[in-house]
């Protein structure tokens, strides 16, 4: 019998360049690692350049073609020269991910102006920016995507998290509206919003969450690669992970 099931063509990521901030360590290494296994050079990007250096020797040492920029995000006015400088040592950028991210946990009457600045600068603000830099490259890229990590937060609201989940929601919505800006350009826009996760960040924020039930960094990073790869007539807008021992579909 003849099967007229056809399957979608997986999209190679070998060659493809990767923008990745807050590569340093966590969800951001994880998915460096991941991407070049696949072929992809990565571009390094955190404020911590000596854990950039580990990750980038990491990567090489697997045969694989990584740069490191120290780079502080705050510095929404020099996100152009930089975003221009890491497409002149690559020839291109195909791939963006905004991962870096900023958390604090404290009651909203306590939150400083400057703290709220800083985090929404650094988990909205510096994304939108480093989408709009990157837009000419990823025009001409062909198969171009860009990958917006959000969290649980974007949807849901936690005690003592109002500034962490404001700045996730802003992310958010900025994704889902330039998903449909960008449509017609060929770049896809994606979502993926994880629970807890085994990072430093999460243990800070969160202490009340036992280790043993997070998320590992790892799965992101297979998640990433699984939204960067299906191809044909498929397209996945977001995915939410929840940690295993939560109650599904919550």
């Amino acid at each position: 019998m003849q099967n007229n099931e056809t399957t979608s063509p997986l999209i190679k990521l070998a060659g493809k360049t990767a923008l990745i901030t807050g590569a340093s360590r966590g969800i951001g290494r994880a998915i460096a690692l991941r991407l070049s296994k696949d072929g992809v050079k990565t571009a390094l990007v955190s404020r911590n350049k000596n854990s950039l250096g580990t990750v980038k020797k990491e990567i090489e040492k697997k045969g694989g073609t990584a740069r490191i920029y120290q780079f502080d995000l705050t510095s929404v006015s020099e996100i152009g020269g930089f975003v221009k400088r890491v497409a002149e040592d690559f020839g291109g950028i195909d791939i963006l991910i905004n991962n870096a991210g900023l958390a604090d946990s404290k009651p909203f009457e306590k939150t400083t102006e400057a703290e709220w600045d800083r985090i929404f600068t650094v988990n909205a603000k510096a994304p939108f920016f480093l989408c709009k830099e990157a837009l000419p490259y990823l025009v001409k890229s062909g198969d171009a995507g860009i990958i917006n990590i959000t969290s649980v937060v974007a949807k849901k609201g936690y005690p003592d998290q109002s500034v962490y989940g404001s700045s996730k929601h802003a992310l958010y919505g900025f994704s889902k509206a330039l998903a449909k800006e960008l449509q017609d350009r060929g770049i896809k826009v994606h979502t993926v919003g994880p629970g807890g996760v085994a990072t430093e960040m999460v243990t800070r924020v969160r202490p009340d969450i036992n280790s043993d039930n997070l998320i590992q960094p790892e799965a992101i990073a297979e998640i990433v690669v699984f939204l960067l790869t299906l191809g044909g007539n498929a397209v996945v807008d977001e995915i939410d992970v929840r940690r295993a021992g939560k109650t599904p579909w919550a």
